[in-house]
């Protein structure tokens, strides 16, 4: 959709009843091609006084600040986007985005350990998805979780980061976690035990298609889960075991649990599916 009928809409159709809202940029479409704009970001919150859901795919923000994003916002969807590297820096105005409580980071090239740091002052956030977020370091994660100790879900896809010591770092800073989801790329046993006691984790998914060596068997995964008194869903994605003895041993041993092992769901192109 260009910025010229966006404005025709905002002007004659969307109003207060407007709740979520998903648009499509033209990042891969040249210079000269349409893009987002602060004005267009302003006009949407003052339109649109109720919107609590933006998704942003293939747009360009390097020239759109995070300032004139509607305030209302409760949940915030990155996908394919760019974004510049003040974007989201700490000693930016702290009442940003006051009711920030999910961020979704999904294939953001630019997006990197002080982008992260940024994050903190997002004091309502609790859910956090990076995705495809290859320049986040292993230090940069855990030093951030320091100060994102409230988060309540956490999801680290298909980033460079070894899943041991991403749950090292959730370990370490974020005990009041309800939800976990990582690609299993450098996890091990040894990794698994760092969940183990864990309070009040209640649903752990681990999804391939990365296997090593040092994956953990079937029946250590077990044993980790048993420690974790409110663990309630157990989903192992895209390893292969669904319908094999792998499943069974899961099933068997954590009888208290909703134990769902599937094939990875194959992912769309399309950025409005």
């Amino acid at each position: 959709m260009r910025p010229k009928v966006m404005w025709h809409l905002l002007r004659r159709y969307m109003a207060s009843r407007l709740h979520s809202l998903r648009m499509g940029g033209y990042l891969f479409s040249g210079s000269q091609a349409p893009q987002l704009s602060p004005a267009l970001m302003r006009a949407l919150g003052q339109k649109c006084p109720n919107l609590k859901r933006l998704c942003l795919h293939v747009a360009d923000l390097s020239m759109v600040p995070i300032t004139s994003l509607p305030s209302t916002l409760r949940t915030l969807e990155l996908h394919s986007c760019e974004i510049s590297m003040i974007w989201l820096q700490k000693e930016q105005d702290p009442t940003v985005l006051p009711l920030l409580e999910c961020i979704v980071l999904d294939r953001v090239p630019a997006f990197r350990d002080e982008h992260l740091q940024g994050l903190t002052r997002f004091r309502a956030l609790r859910s956090l998805v990076l995705g495809g977020t290859y320049r986040v370091t292993e230090t940069g994660l855990d030093a951030s979780l320091q100060e994102l100790s409230y988060l309540q879900r956490l999801e680290v896809l298909g980033c460079t980061l070894s899943a041991d010591s991403t749950l090292l770092a959730i370990s370490r800073h974020l005990r009041d976690v309800r939800k976990i989801r990582l690609t299993v790329g450098g996890l091990s046993a040894q990794g698994l035990v760092f969940l183990e006691g864990m309070p009040a984790l209640e649903s752990l998914c681990l999804q391939g298609p990365l296997i090593t060596p040092e994956m953990p068997t079937p029946a250590q995964i077990v044993t980790s889960c048993l420690t974790m008194p409110k663990l309630r869903v157990l989903e192992v994605q895209g390893l292969g075991w669904e319908g094999q003895e792998a499943e069974k041993v899961l099933c068997k041993g954590l009888p208290h649990c909703m134990v769902i092992v599937r094939a990875c769901p194959k992912e769309s192109m399309d950025w409005w599916m």
